[in-house]
């Protein structure tokens, strides 16, 4: 049986609980990490809604219950750790709720160990390698009644053609921005990280699939769209016919009624000056860049097996801000990996200055069993790990308050993006990311580009009062 003929399977089931309940199954759908995990999920959920389950308010409402799950950080496992815990007692009252664990956590062996042996109420689990097949799992569960668990350690058949099948079936979190994957997987093996062990390596998706998907969400609305994978610098590499992130940039550009271009992420390593360049001549492209650094320490970079120098990133920094003068960089740093010193510290604080960064992803160090770094014994303590770690916030804090103090009395285009409960206040971001809170008398809609004028600012956002909408 197909998996398009297991959805209609599944709808069937679903049509006989409104015949007996008198209404449709709920499904709750909650996801942890990644915006490429975001966007999964919104496949799943469109998957629930066409299979017909209707959408719940939370878990204890829900028939079913999705954690769609991340591993590159330990707190983010103990809080689906908390999640499933408190789903055990719901299971007790509501002994045929459907509980799904999903994603990258159930790649790591220990966790499907742990799994088994203390979330037994657990009903169905699979991995980031047959996503595609959750209708056939569910299916299987709902009418042979007994736990389904099945994960892949690689992609066993071109999940390029089972991921774009079921793109009409795609609900989305927000009706005028969608997350366009365009590739899966590293090949990079940074030290610390546990992504190309859960995600595999590097496949990217064609460009003919990937700007079916863009027309297809312009054609529903969609007005900005953000390209995602783990290094978006190296797609193309693998195709029959390879072709450049930057080329992909410029035939998207290309798509009418489309307004903003977003991506995330981009390794330092393999940006290149093509990419540079199609930032700079594709109107669509936003002027923002986020380019994790991870630190500012050469030798702690060499630890971590970035493939780059502190000298070598502000240099490409240079070349970026050379040829698009004004544009943002974000970035991600890493506090207290193992063997760090107060000097390698130093020469982050330093760097971050250098690079003049208008914000940042900052964490402490989360050892991940698997990884290189995970077996080196000289780990920082906890105490010192915190301390520079909000040393590390403040200094950041103050290059996105400088950044944001430059826009004052200034006109910003502004994307909106939503309206607050309060009457008149909206909310949307500028072109290098910030996120402006502005009043309007005249009612917007998410997606309406419009000019702002900024009264004030925050750390983390900006004021303004609406001027215009802008007509393009």
């Amino acid at each position: 049986m197909t998996d398009i003929l297991y959805i209609q399977q599944v709808k069937r089931l679903c049509d006989d609980f409104f015949s007996t309940n008198g209404y449709y199954p709920g499904m709750f759908v909650q996801t942890f990490g990644c915006q490429m995990n975001d966007r999964e999920s919104e496949k799943l959920q469109g998957l629930l809604l066409t299979m017909g389950y209707k959408e719940a308010c939370n878990e204890e409402e829900a028939d079913l219950v999705i954690y769609n799950t991340c591993c590159v950080r330990e707190n983010a496992e103990k809080r689906v750790y908390g999640k499933l815990g408190y789903l055990k007692s719901c299971k007790t009252k509501q002994p045929n709720k459907v509980i799904v664990l999903c994603g990258c956590m159930p790649q790591r062996e220990e966790v499907l160990t742990e799994i088994n042996r203390s979330y037994r109420h657990v009903d169905i689990v699979f991995g980031t390698f047959n996503k595609h097949h959750f209708p056939r799992l569910l299916f299987e569960h709902l009418t042979q009644h007994k736990r389904v668990i099945e994960v892949l350690e690689s992609h066993i058949e071109d999940e390029e053609y089972s991921i774009n099948e079921f793109d009409s079936q795609t609900t989305r979190f927000s009706p005028h921005k969608a997350g366009v994957t365009v590739m899966h997987g590293c090949d990079n093996y940074c030290s610390y990280c546990i992504v190309p062990y859960v995600r595999g390596r590097e496949k990217s998706r064609s460009p003919e699939e990937i700007l079916m998907e863009i027309n297809a969400l312009v054609s529903d609305g969609v007005k900005e769209i953000m390209l995602l994978g783990q290094n978006v610098n190296s797609y193309g590499q693998g195709l029959h016919n390879p072709i450049s992130f930057a080329e992909l940039l410029t035939l998207i550009s290309e798509v009418p009624g489309l307004r903003r271009i977003r991506f995330m992420t981009s390794h330092p390593k393999d940006l290149s000056i093509e990419l540079i360049e199609a930032i700079k001549n594709c109107n669509k492209v936003c002027k923002h860049i986020h380019l994790p650094i991870q630190s500012g320490s050469n030798r702690i970079l060499e630890a971590m097996n970035r493939g780059y120098t502190g000298k070598q990133y502000l240099e490409l920094l240079e070349r970026i801000r050379a040829a698009i003068p004004g544009i943002a960089i974000t970035t991600d740093i890493i506090v207290g990996f193992p063997g760090e010193e107060e000097t390698d510290f130093s020469d982050t604080l330093e760097i971050i200055q250098q690079a003049n960064f208008t914000g940042a992803y900052t964490f402490m160090y989360s050892p991940r069993k698997g990884t290189p770094a995970a077996d080196l014994m000289n780990e920082v303590p906890k105490e010192i790990i915190k301390e520079r770690f909000n040393r590390l916030v403040e200094a950041i804090n103050a290059l996105q308050s400088t950044h944001n103090k430059k826009y004052l009395n200034s006109t910003v285009e502004i994307m909106v993006e939503d309206k607050s409960d309060k009457l008149k206040c909206f909310t949307g971001r500028t072109d290098d990311n910030v996120l402006v809170h502005f009043e309007s008398e005249k009612d917007l809609t998410p997606g309406d580009l419009v000019h702002v004028k900024i009264t004030g600012y925050k750390t983390f956002y900006m004021i303004g009062d609406y001027i215009t909408t802008l007509n393009r």
